[in-house]
Order: C-alpha cells, then sequence, then structure tokens
C-alpha cells in the first residue's frame, strides 16, 4: 500500500493545476494518468483543433482575397503541413504540462488506470506493468469525458470518426457526414469544407445548436450554407452500410422520409460520455446520475466522505475554463479554509466557427422561460464599422438586459472575434455595469468593441 496525503486521478485541465498545488502547500500527493498529461483539451481538444481552424481560415481568406483587392491566382491546403503543426503545437503544450509536474515536489506522477477499492483506495495498474493499491485523505477524480458511440445499426461494420480520431487522419476526406449539429460538429464541418470535402451535416433537432436562441440558429445555418455546407435538419441517422465500392451508406430519417446518402468517412458528434465506467464506483458510496456523471454539491464533493470530482466527469457545462474554475474552488477552499462555491458562477463559451459565436449568462428564451420583464439589445454586423472595414459582416451582436435594473443578463455575439467581444460584455456583468453606461461610454475607434455603443443604442 502506498499511501498519499491526496490522490488526483486524471491529468486534465484539472487535475494538472490541483495536483501542483497540493503539493506546493505540503501535501504528499500523487498524480494517476491512465494515457498523457494535459487530458482532452490539449491532447484531443482545444489545442489541436483551434489550430487546425487556423489553417481552415487561412485558406479561406485565401479564396476571398480577391474581394479585398488582393489577387493570389492559386493556393493549395497542404494537409500534412497542417496535421505536423497541429501535433508539434500538441507536443510543445503536452511536454511543458508534463515538465511542470514532474519539477513539482511532493507531486509523483503516475501512469496508470486506477479503481477504487472503497472510498479511500485505489488500485492502480501501471503502464509499467505493476499493480499496487494506492490510499490517500482525500481524493479527487478529473477523469473526463469520452466521444459518444450511439447505438446505431450497421456502426460497428463503418470506420466511423470521433472528435478524437478525426485528428490523425491523413488525408482529407472526399466526402465527410457528420453526425450531430451541435457544437463540435460545426466546428469539424466547416474547418474541413474549408480544407476542400464536401460536408454534410444531420442534425435529429428542429435547428442547429439546440442550446441556442433561434435566431443564433437562423443565422449560422445561413453562413454554413453560404459557405457550401450541405445541412439537414430533423434528420435522424438509422443505419449504416459499408458499400463495395468503399463508400459508405447512411440511411436517415429526414423529416418523416427514409433519405440515403453515400459519403467516404463518417464523424460522430452526438456529444461525450463521463469516464466512469472504469473507476469501479460499485466498490464506493459516490454515486452517479442516469448518464454516468459523478453528482457533486456545490463545493464539487461527491457522496463520499472527502471525495471530490471535477470537470467533465461531474456533468454541467463542458468546458475547459469550467474544469480549471474547478480546480480553484476545490484548492482555496482546501488549502486557503474558503467557501467557494460553484453556485451561480457566470458560463462563458466561444464557439470557434468562423465568424464565432461568442455567449454568456441567459439566452432571450431562458429570460422568457422564467418570466424576467426584459429588453432585448440587437445590431446586425453589416452595422458594425470595424467588421465593414475588414470585409466580416456576417452575424450579429445581441443583449438581454434587464428591464428595470438595466443589469446585462446576457449576450451573443456571432462576429469575427466574437469571443472577444463577448467577454467585454461578461466584465460588464461581473462588475455591475448597466448597459446605459456601457452606451454611453468611450470606446477606442474603430474596434468591434465600439459597436457596443450602439448595440445599446437600439434599444427603444
Amino acid at each position: 500500500m502506498k499511501e498519499f496525503d491526496a490522490i488526483v486521478i486524471g491529468a486534465g485541465q484539472a487535475g494538472v493545476p490541483l495536483a501542483k498545488k497540493l503539493a506546493m502547500s505540503g501535501l504528499k500527493t500523487a498524480l494517476i494518468e491512465k494515457r498523457v498529461v494535459g487530458g482532452t483539451c490539449i491532447n484531443d481538444g482545444c489545442t489541436p483543433t483551434k489550430a487546425m481552424v487556423a489553417s481552415a481560415r487561412m485558406a479561406w481568406l485565401a479564396g476571398r482575397s480577391e474581394e479585398l483587392g488582393i489577387e493570389i491566382p492559386s493556393f493549395e491546403v497542404n494537409f500534412k503541413t497542417i496535421m505536423a503543426r497541429k501535433t508539434e503545437i500538441v507536443t510543445q503544450f503536452r511536454e511543458g504540462a508534463t515538465a511542470g509536474v514532474e519539477k513539482t515536489e511532493n507531486l509523483t506522477l503516475v501512469y496508470g488506470e486506477a479503481k477504487f477499492v472503497n472510498d479511500n483506495t485505489l488500485y492502480v495498474n501501471g503502464k509499467d506493468g505493476s499493480f499496487e493499491n494506492y490510499s490517500a485523505k482525500r481524493i479527487f477524480i478529473n477523469t473526463g469525458a469520452s466521444p459518444l458511440i450511439p447505438e446505431i445499426e450497421g456502426i460497428t461494420e463503418i470506420d466511423y470518426l470521433t472528435s478524437t480520431t478525426i485528428l490523425e487522419l491523413k488525408e482529407i476526406p472526399e466526402h465527410l457526414v457528420i453526425v450531430g449539429g451541435g457544437y463540435i460538429g460545426l466546428e469539424f464541418a466547416q474547418m474541413f469544407a474549408r480544407f476542400g470535402s464536401k460536408v454534410t451535416l444531420l442534425e435529429r433537432g428542429p435547428h442547429l445548436m439546440p442550446r441556442e436562441d433561434d435566431d443564433v440558429c437562423e443565422v449560422m445555418t445561413e453562413i454554413f450554407r453560404e459557405d457550401g455546407i450541405e445541412i439537414f435538419t430533423a434528420a435522424e441517422a438509422k443505419k449504416f452500410s459499408q458499400q463495395a465500392n468503399g463508400e459508405i451508406e447512411v440511411t436517415v430519417i429526414e423529416k418523416g422520409k427514409t433519405v440515403k446518402h453515400h459519403c467516404s468517412h463518417v464523424l460522430l458528434a452526438l456529444g461525450r460520455k463521463p469516464q466512469t465506467v472504469a473507476l469501479g464506483l460499485e466498490n464506493t458510496t459516490i454515486k452517479c446520475d442516469d448518464e454516468g456523471h459523478i453528482t457533486v454539491n456545490e463545493f464539487l464533493e461527491t457522496t463520499a466522505k472527502n471525495v471530490y470530482a471535477l470537470g467533465d466527469v461531474k456533468g454541467g457545462p463542458a468546458f475547459t475554463h469550467i474544469s480549471y474554475n474547478d480546480h480553484i474552488v476545490v484548492t482555496n477552499n482546501i488549502i486557503e479554509n474558503t467557501t467557494l462555491s460553484t453556485k451561480g458562477r457566470m458560463v462563458p463559451y466561444c464557439i470557434f466557427t468562423d465568424p464565432q459565436v461568442g455567449r454568456i449568462g441567459i439566452t432571450e428564451t431562458e429570460a422568457k422561460e422564467q418570466g424576467i420583464d426584459y429588453l432585448v439589445a440587437k445590431i446586425p454586423m453589416k452595422n458594425v464599422a470595424r467588421a465593414i472595414e475588414t470585409a466580416e459582416t456576417r452575424g450579429f451582436m445581441k443583449a438581454v438586459v434587464d428591464k428595470k435594473s438595466k443589469q446585462i443578463l446576457g449576450a451573443t455575439i456571432i462576429g469575427e472575434q466574437g469571443g472577444e467581444i463577448m467577454t467585454v460584455l461578461q466584465m460588464a456583468m461581473m462588475g455591475k455595469v448597466t448597459f446605459e453606461e456601457i452606451r454611453f461610454a468611450i470606446f477606442a475607434h474603430p474596434l468591434y468593441a465600439e459597436s457596443l455603443n450602439n448595440l445599446f443604442m437600439s434599444i427603444a
């Protein structure tokens, strides 16, 4: 038995800084990782995809350069170079994170898969072939989530792609069918369309991006269709078949009718599932919800004493920055003896399509459902000076405000640098700055943020 003061399972965006801070506070700490340091974000998520999105945007800019008076006779997408650059950046980030862990005193990095024996004991099957038990006064679970593979007829007959395996492609797909019209599906759809793939997007719901307001979905659908992406909503994949000629046949029920699509590749982008199955939670008093997410309270404590869950494994918003904030809540409460909570915290996020979709706070739909007396401020990007000057006029700025207090309740920005503009409004929300104060504030000209003046002038 190897005994520690604290054990962290999973070296993701909560696990790494958590383990380091616990160790630096004087606690003898072990960080157990079954794969590589960095978690989904560095290895299979934010880092590689945003590197590839940058390449896709460059291809798009090159293709429309004549609009700005620059003639580029021809250009070529070098997918091998794109993927090599992506891998180099991932390696750089991963090695940096690993080095930071390895040089931290009181911290032991263990490569292996952990399984609970009881509430405070783990059995670890090491990558080096070792088998050992570990115990600790406190255990922190940061095992994240993995792509959800739906039970669809014929799914095992085809060599489907996930958000992880698509990052290892050697060639650009000739025709990529994406099953799922959420954030992951949208980013990959536009990316590969710009690389030169024919892309077909299938969403079983009535519109793309089911968590957003209807006007957001409508504009993004229009933008994607402008970019040559086929979009089918109310379209549910029912069967996959591998054809003799190498193609994949996808049988889809579209608005009640049976339709068949033929493609070279299929990407499943139907969400993610928590990685809890292999943890041996049946040997503990830790409870999970019906989807397998570990149940926690506002302090991220599980139903087992001194066991915590952080990041995607606990459910809720599945964003890297939420996982990172989880570690701040836990470390401050344990090390500094504070009472930080996840209750009521803001959840900003950005979808890295082009234009970006930046989101903070509640939507107009949610304001209606909550019975709030609200006002909506909205202007199209075609009325934003900076957008006109840079030929980035697709999208809009939208904010929901409380009619009485004049506080900003939420915002959606669809535009180039939409995430950065959204963050300005997030800071206003954090500082309780009213929309009227922003309306009359002085912003540098000609920034995108300057049009926040005009945004709030749109309120009658």
